[in-house]
């Protein structure tokens, strides 16, 4: 029997690792310590929102995706034709029908432009050591966790997150991880990535260490009834405390798809749209591809979870699938598309009526791009390469205007031909959903580089 002495002082390690019950590789009084900053800021400038930012590994095409120009010559017009939306007049690229019957429910914008062709994970806010990633701006504005349910508040969900048969995400792109000069007590909650990001939290627990964890809730249990009677554990400190709350308050089952109807887990699902047996296996991303659409609707579906638990900033993504070169590792655009935006398209007409229906579509915003677009040009083996001067966007919710397509390209999907939208913008709009600016304007303890960068654009217009 473990005294409640050995479990407050942390000297039976072990006993929280048995429940797989460290976030993100961090214990859990270093999440909950950073509530103290949030408190200390107020909290009357955050909005009750989220956001779930949807990252696109590898650049989508803008052409493929949301501006198709089939009026352009065969070489730059959209190799998977195109699709009417339920907006009069405006199409989609032809692999995306699901979203384009569901377009009254969205916005795109046809001229941002992420500005350049790199492979990293955007946005990336501020300039030198003040480089994060946004979900760990908003935790550090926010607090790291949410103070009824004790979730953090900024995470960052993979395949692996809701499938153990999953390959790691590639360790290259640790920039998920990125804090600049915020401090680790920011980084992303990482459920069940591999890799650099291995986190102890593996939420996709086999039979045998589901058993260990279910004796370890029932240790719990006997703790949370000492808790009862006496109101903390004799030893602890307020951090220690709140950690036992958080363990205590059931957030694990929050990442436990099984605890969901099964009728909507079918909705979400992806994997039957493109069977491993249907995916050409001479790429070498073939595995990416095939964990793609193995887990991608899975992962909307615990974003959404995640954000009615508390969680403000959700990045999900799966491995590096849009680079649509025509090479020895990836597809080309026509047969890549099928491979990725399938399953997109299934599982964001899901999340987005899944949303709707339970009337939370003001409540979280959902943001889709990725870390640049494609050439407006074919190359010569019917791929498109790494092009940073215009990107797909989509916007949903967040008390955001739906049904607008804001901007326009020139003729070739090359470049904007109205005012071009940037990435400054683009945080301005999501940091506007997510707080009271004015009122943070005000706040005395966010810091000025922080004040300063939320202010250095406006929100994206016709918003």
């Amino acid at each position: 029997m473990l005294s409640f002495y050995d479990i407050a002082h942390g000297q039976r390690r072990d006993f929280l690792r048995a429940g797989s019950l460290s976030l993100g590789g961090m214990s859990l009084a270093h999440l909950v310590s950073g509530r103290t900053a949030a408190a200390e800021s107020g909290s009357s400038f955050v909005r009750d929102r989220s956001v779930v930012f949807l990252f696109c590994h590898g650049g989508p095409s803008q052409i493929e995706t949301f501006d198709p120009k089939m009026t352009a010559p065969d070489g730059i017009r959209s190799t998977t034709g195109e699709v009417a939306t339920k907006i009069p007049g405006i199409t989609f690229g032809g692999t995306l029908p699901k979203l384009a019957a569901m377009a009254d429910k969205l916005s795109i914008v046809r001229s941002f432009a992420a500005g350049d062709g790199n492979h990293d994970i955007k946005p990336i806010v501020g300039k030198d050591s003040l480089r994060a990633n946004i979900g760990s701006l908003y935790a550090r504005i926010a607090g790291t966790n949410h103070p009824r349910t004790g979730l953090p508040r900024n995470a960052a969900i993979f395949p692996q997150s809701v499938d153990e048969s999953t390959g790691p995400l590639q360790e290259n792109f640790g920039r998920f991880h990125s804090t600049g000069s915020l401090g680790s007590a920011y980084t992303p909650f990482t459920p069940g990535a591999g890799g650099e990001m291995q986190s102890d939290m593996l939420l996709n627990l086999s039979r045998d260490r589901l058993g260990d964890r279910r004796a370890l809730l029932s240790q719990l249990d006997q703790i949370h009834r000492a808790i009862d009677s006496t109101g903390r554990l004799q030893g602890m400190d307020d951090i220690q405390d709140q950690a036992f709350q958080t363990l205590l308050g059931g957030v694990a089952d929050i990442f436990d798809l099984s605890k969901e109807d099964p009728a909507v887990v079918a909705r979400y699902d992806t994997a039957p749209l493109m069977r491993p047996d249907m995916i050409d296996k001479k790429w070498n991303n073939y595995k990416h591809y095939v964990d793609h659409n193995k887990s991608l609707g899975k992962l909307m579906l615990l974003a959404r979870r995640m954000c009615e638990a508390g969680c403000g900033f959700v990045t999900v993504t799966t491995n590096f699938v849009w680079d649509n070169h025509a090479d020895v590792n990836n597809a080309g655009v026509a047969e890549g598309m099928n491979y990725c935006s399938l399953s997109l398209d299934h599982a964001v007409s899901a999340f987005l009526q899944d949303v709707h229906e339970r009337g939370l579509s003001d409540k979280i915003l959902l943001v889709v791009t990725g870390e640049m677009g494609r050439t407006p040009r074919i190359n010569r083996n019917g791929g498109r390469d790494h092009w940073g001067n215009l990107t797909p966007l989509l916007l949903s919710g967040g008390g955001l205007e739906s049904g607008r397509v804001i901007g326009q390209s020139t003729h070739d999907a090359g470049e904007p031909a109205s005012e071009k939208v940037t990435i400054p913008s683009l945080v301005s709009t999501i940091m506007h959903s997510l707080f009271d600016v004015g009122q943070l304007r005000l706040a005395r303890n966010i810091p000025a580089d922080l004040q300063r960068l939320i202010s250095s654009a406006d929100p994206i217009p016709g918003l």
